[in-house]
């Protein structure tokens, strides 16, 4: 099995089509949130939106979770961020040092046309209405647990469980694959439209 998931040719260019004729909810901005499982190819995605639009902020939320138990407080988070864009203002996040194991610098963020957030929980409930375009990104266990460990390393591996009891938490409350306009499914080591995933948003 693949042990990195590698975006279609066609998955990126697909987000950015989409998004850009989605009307701005993020004051002027267009807001993606490309959530999903981990180890299923968010950020391999989000990297490919952004070699597409260059001029766009791509945002990991990885970077702002409190540690391996943030999960839960990642929505009032993006909140703090969103809010202050969305009336045309700037707004900030602090980064989380995983090695350090604490807070770190805060970064501000400045309104512009394209805003890509994408981790695990970017879509939650507490900024649905500010979103343009929500993706949802998926693969089977088995596959995304090998990535894991051949991203991360095994030392990482015994926060598998933990982590994935807390992120199905999290998705059985916001429910982001439900709400997504896009599915891929990155099992195959190329992301391709799940047709088994969710409606457009009408």
């Amino acid at each position: 099995m693949p042990s990195k998931a590698t975006p279609g040719p066609g998955a990126a260019a697909e987000i950015v089509a989409r998004a850009e004729v989605a009307p701005p909810r993020l004051g002027r901005s267009r807001l993606v949130c490309i959530d999903g499982l981990a180890g299923a190819g968010k950020s391999t995605l989000a990297t490919a939106v952004g070699v597409l639009r260059p001029d766009a902020v791509v945002l990991a939320t990885d970077e702002m979770l409190h540690g391996w138990s943030g999960l839960p407080d990642l929505g009032a988070t993006l909140d703090r961020l969103l809010r202050p864009l969305a009336g045309g203002r700037s707004g900030t996040w602090r980064r989380w040092d995983w090695i350090a194991d604490a807070w770190a610098e805060e970064h501000r963020v400045d309104p512009v046309d394209l805003l890509v957030l994408e981790g695990v929980g970017s879509a939650a409930d507490e900024i649905a209405d500010l979103v343009s375009l929500t993706v949802w990104v998926e693969a089977e266990r088995d596959v995304r647990r090998r990535r894991w460990v051949d991203r991360d390393g095994e030392a990482l591996e015994g926060y598998w469980s933990t982590w994935s009891a807390d992120e199905a938490a999290h998705h059985r409350v916001h429910r982001a694959r439900e709400r997504a306009e896009l599915c891929f499914d990155t099992t195959g080591g190329r992301a391709s439209l799940n047709d088994g995933g969710p409606r457009p948003k009408p």
